[in-house]
């Protein structure tokens, strides 16, 4: 099956559909020619104008977990992608039942409830693959889909994404329910929205991933913040390669098996920075500040191989093409973006994080 013309009627249910990959899956997917998408989404951390404004959409608004939402959805489905998450690692130090209740417990009953949809294909689990990178500064070794998994995690974000994947390989085994997990690395472009959805205990709520902070601070001409040196590093991979890499796990994914969607490339939280100011012509010099206490990342990147050699998937989009894309979004998206940035000023004020 190809992304482009194997997906004419297909039935697809996106939970998380209202969020940044989410709504950007979603409109791949009504472009190969699906049938339906069901929409589920508690827009805690999303806006409801990402969901297309299409006649296949089914929009449900609430959370996967509801026990009404989730019994009043057709089970006539033959794809389900669970992307709906508490982000992320901040927030959760910051609120462990919150995290357990909109990671965890969603993935628990959206796979107890596909027990019962007999015509389901595959159940794509979004993955974390911050879960299982090493603690390293120096050369990192690219992360493999089949290495150990560790019990010291920074966060209960990541426990509860791994716990996430056990229990996708458990009801596989127990139920033969065709899981696949999707293992991400860093995710950016155009769509991300800071300050999406309802405050989260946190500035994080705001300022949650780095690309997309990097890039609105750059447009205002105000300095990015590096921590540390900026010798952390990601592998960033574009949005549209990751959205081509779920249609790929769901139409060639092997049941219980699971494959990292990745870049395949290291890029540094200072390199970074760079590439962002000067496509921003942003004059103003970064600022540095101490490490998190919490992060011991480190440096990072996953490996491709296998997802190359299975899925036939490679992202496509380098990381200046992808910077550069994202910047014009943002650039023509902000007055949205500053609409939801503004939401929690007074919040930011509070946290002394504006």
């Amino acid at each position: 099956m190809s992304a482009a013309t194997g997906w004419d009627g297909a039935r697809a249910l996106v939970v998380g559909g209202a969020g940044f990959i989410g709504s950007n899956l979603t409109r791949a997917l009504l472009d190969a020619g699906a049938a339906r998408v069901t929409v589920v989404d508690n827009l805690l951390s999303a806006e409801r104008s990402n969901v297309p404004n299409d006649p296949r959409v089914d929009y449900r608004e609430g959370s996967i977990a509801d026990d009404a939402l989730l019994g009043g959805l057709d089970k006539a489905v033959d794809y389900v992608f669970h992307l709906a998450t508490f982000h992320g690692n901040q927030n959760s130090i910051a609120d462990p039942l919150a995290d357990h209740a909109n990671n965890l417990l969603t993935t628990l009953k959206l796979l107890e409830w596909a027990r019962g949809a007999a015509a389901v294909k595959k159940i794509v689990y979004a993955a974390s693959g911050c879960v299982l990178a090493p603690h390293t500064s120096g050369d990192p070794t690219p992360v493999k889909e089949d290495g150990p998994a560790p019990f010291h995690l920074d966060s209960p974000y990541q426990i509860s994404k791994i716990v996430g994947e056990f229990y996708a390989v458990y009801y596989h085994a127990a139920h033969r329910l065709p899981t696949v997990r999707a293992r991400f690395q860093n995710v950016y472009g155009p769509g991300e929205i800071l300050g999406a959805g309802r405050w989260r205990g946190t500035p994080a709520t705001v300022w949650r991933n780095v690309v997309p902070t990097f890039v609105y601070r750059a447009l205002l001409g105000q300095a990015l913040i590096l921590e540390g040196d900026g010798s952390s590093s990601r592998d960033f991979i574009y949005v549209d390669d990751i959205v081509r890499g779920l249609m790929a796990c769901a139409s060639a994914g092997a049941p219980g098996d699971v494959y990292n969607l990745a870049s395949g490339r290291e890029t540094s939280i200072a390199d970074l920075a760079e590439r962002i100011n000067r496509l921003a012509e942003n004059p103003t010099p970064v600022a540095r500040v101490p490490r998190r206490a919490w992060d011991h990342a480190g440096r990072r990147v996953g490996d491709t191989t296998k997802a190359e050699r299975v899925l036939g998937f490679r992202a496509g989009v380098d990381i200046d093409e992808g910077l550069r894309r994202t910047v014009a979004w943002t650039r023509t998206n902000r007055p949205l973006i500053q609409a939801c940035v503004d939401r929690h000023a007074d919040r930011l004020a509070a946290a002394g994080a504006r």
